[in-house]
């Protein structure tokens, strides 16, 4: 039963008064000697539990001697609880905003490989309804279990994919040059947005940024559908495309950005 005395303390029980109330529910009525060998505490410590107890209306007692316990029933506590805490909750949904008015959501480094595996699996399997991904095959591999999860719960998946990258599910969207723009970028990239409002990119295997600021989201979205527009024009209009700008765009690159940027690939 350690584990409940734990939740118990969770919800502001010490250990003596979550242990007596533990005691009452498998005795009761009982004596304050009763539940102090129930419980395996000191007498005197379970009736400051029960005194407590009683102030809080956990726990009455009848006026006979010697004087018996009785607990209130689980079902009730845990209801009272809920409507303490949600109510405590909405309070505070109203007033914190009050604060600081013109308060930002901030902006959040992650670092490592792993933690950034870890921030990505969490950042899925939290959302509820859209992902939009920039993804290299081999950093799809490691998601795709969280991912197909996602996708049978009904979240709508829309993909631009490097190194030929392939899946079952969701719209994708193949993007060529992955080595040339992991080597222009040092390593490969990643960009996620969920549900329009959590966003994580960077370098996949080194550093990423991680917010719900919601500026940032609205610009990986722009990001990423406007790859999306180009990579479907292309697919559609390739020979076209080629005759007006160059093999790889060459003339819409050298028409749009400076010659001494080293953003030359993408």
């Amino acid at each position: 039963m350690s584990d409940v005395v734990e939740k118990l303390k969770e919800l502001g029980f010490n250990s003596y008064e979550a242990k007596v109330y533990l005691a009452l529910l498998k005795k009761y009525p009982a004596t304050g000697y009763e539940i102090s060998q129930i419980a395996d505490i000191p007498q005197s410590r379970a009736y400051d539990a029960l005194k407590s107890l009683e102030a809080e209306s956990i726990v009455f007692s009848t006026n006979e001697k010697p004087q018996k316990f009785t607990p209130i029933a689980p079902k009730e506590l845990t209801q009272r609880f809920k409507r303490r805490i949600n109510s405590t909750i909405d309070y505070l949904e109203k007033k914190l905003p009050a604060v600081k008015e013109d308060y930002n959501e901030p902006i959040h480094n992650v670092f490592g490989a792993e933690n950034i595996l870890d921030k990505l699996k969490e950042v899925i399997k939290n959302t509820k309804y859209s992902l939009y991904l920039e993804i290299w095959q081999e950093d799809f591999k490691n998601l795709e279990e969280v991912l197909t999860d996602a996708y049978d719960r009904g979240v709508d998946i829309k993909i631009v994919g490097y190194n030929n990258l392939k899946t079952i599910f969701g719209l994708v969207y193949p993007h060529e040059g992955g080595k040339e723009i992991e080597n222009a970028h040092g390593g490969r990239l990643i960009y996620l947005l969920s549900d329009n409002l959590e966003s994580v990119f960077g370098h996949v295997e080194s550093k990423v940024v991680w917010t719900k600021n919601d500026d940032v989201a609205f610009l990986l979205k722009e990001f990423v559908v406007h790859d999306m527009y180009l990579l479907d024009i292309y697919e559609h209009f390739p020979e076209q495309l080629r005759y007006f700008y160059g093999s790889g765009f060459r003339k819409l690159k050298e028409k749009i950005l400076d010659k001494r940027s080293s953003y030359n690939i993408h």
